[in-house]
């Protein structure tokens, strides 16, 4: 199995163990594509994103992962109170990643998490759907 996909399910291993105030279940898809009717539950995908292999030493290489990790779900009126849970969801995800290795990967250890921008406005929109996406990376030298 390629490495980016090992953390990608490491990633997922991790999500599903967490103790989070909303539940999730995430898995791990090439391409997060669903139907909108499909949207009204909270969906939580993981997607490998990209990988940079730079020199580490003589003899070892690093290896810096991304991984998407997106939090959709269809509103109804995109008020305060139904966004704010969500808003929270996405800053709890990423402060249980921060500073710490995969346990299901424990070579992989966090050195980023990006999300940029906080929200899809487009999806907002067009879908009246939030969607937010973290982008963590992941270092691995071997």
């Amino acid at each position: 199995m390629s490495l980016i996909v090992e953390i990608a399910d490491a990633v997922v291993t991790e999500l599903n163990g967490m103790d989070l105030k909303s539940p999730l279940q995430a898995q791990r898809h090439y391409v997060p594509s669903f139907e909108l009717k499909d949207m009204s539950d909270l969906r939580t995908t993981v997607v490998p994103k990209g990988l940079v292999i730079s020199k580490s030493d003589r003899s070892n290489n690093t290896f810096d992962v991304q991984i998407d990790v997106a939090i959709q779900k269809k509103f109804n009126n995109g008020s305060n109170a139904e966004i704010d849970p969500l808003m929270e969801l996405v800053q709890e995800i990423g402060d249980q990643f921060r500073l710490r290795r995969l346990a299901a990967y424990p070579a992989a250890h966090w050195i980023r998490t990006e999300n940029t921008p906080i929200y899809s406005p487009e999806h907002w929109d067009e879908l009246r759907q939030f969607t937010s996406v973290l982008t963590f990376t992941f270092r691995v030298i071997r």
